[in-house]
């Protein structure tokens, strides 16, 4: 289960609130946003708008994309190498098939797979292609749900733009009463900044997330297969450890130590 990134609805929240700031500061309130008609117009028009272009099946693992939105990538690629690594020193030591133990302690499926694949003799080549189209699967799935979040994004403003010129039209119908022009018209510009608002402070920054947390795990998944096959090629574990560095960053690579986790036991 994904950790809560509390960061991401804290600056959500902060966005609102420099917004709501700044309103008090030009001598207005934030109350006067808190309309049901452009609330309801906005949010359920978007949302639904949104909807009608994905398939039902889609829409069932919206949930899901939600929970990764607000969560932290559960990626640790100091973790794999460490294991790969191990791998590599039983692999040289014990063979193959030693490694069929391993696969079962693990919880992750693609680390699994990829362990039984190479236990089980698969060419290289194939073991490739068959993870490689595990990988090519994922960034689908997390493509279509970061999509849905920024189709909201386009759609918000639309739909803000629409529930003023509803607004207006009401204006327009009772020019007789002039006294209530000014709040009537203010009233219908609240939806076009809801809208805005929502587009730019909620779904376009939620689909960018999602786009960055399928990057990081995606790479994660790269540092996997390629340390497989370093380990199924007969690297040492010094050399697996050094190939798979590179998905690191320069100050992570240099606070690791130089030995291996087997040669740290020994």
């Amino acid at each position: 289960m994904k950790k809560l990134d509390r960061m991401t609805p804290i600056a959500v929240a902060g966005a609102f609130a420099a917004i709501f700031v700044a309103m008090i500061m030009e001598g207005s309130s934030p109350v006067v946003l808190f309309k049901p008609a452009p609330i309801i117009l906005v949010f359920g028009g978007t949302i639904m708008a949104a909807t009608a272009g994905f398939l039902r099946s889609d829409v069932k693992n919206i949930k899901n994309v939600v929970k990764q939105a607000f969560g932290s990538p559960e990626h640790a690629p100091d973790q794999d190498i460490e294991r790969l690594v191990h791998l590599a020193d039983l692999a040289r030591h014990e063979g193959l098939l030693a490694l069929e133990k391993a696969a079962s302690a693990t919880d992750d499926p693609f680390f699994r797979k990829g362990v039984e694949l190479t236990v089980d003799g698969i060419d290289p080549e194939e073991i490739e292609e068959i993870l490689e189209g595990e990988i090519t699967a994922l960034k689908e799935r997390h493509r279509t749900g970061a999509k849905f979040f920024t189709d909201l994004g386009g759609f918000s403003p639309t739909l803000g733009i629409i529930g003023t010129v509803i607004g207006l039209i009401s204006v327009l119908g009772s020019l007789s009463n002039a006294s209530d022009i000014g709040p009537a018209i203010g009233s219908a510009f609240t939806a076009t900044l809801w809208g805005v608002m929502m587009a730019n402070i909620v779904w376009l920054p939620i689909a960018n997330k999602l786009k960055r947390s399928s990057e990081i795990e995606i790479r994660g998944k790269r540092l996997i297969l390629d340390g497989l096959l370093a380990v199924q090629a007969g690297n040492s574990p010094r050399m697996v450890q050094a190939r798979l560095q590179a998905y690191l960053a320069p100050k992570d690579r240099a606070e690791r130590p130089r030995a291996t986790p087997v040669e740290e036991a020994a």
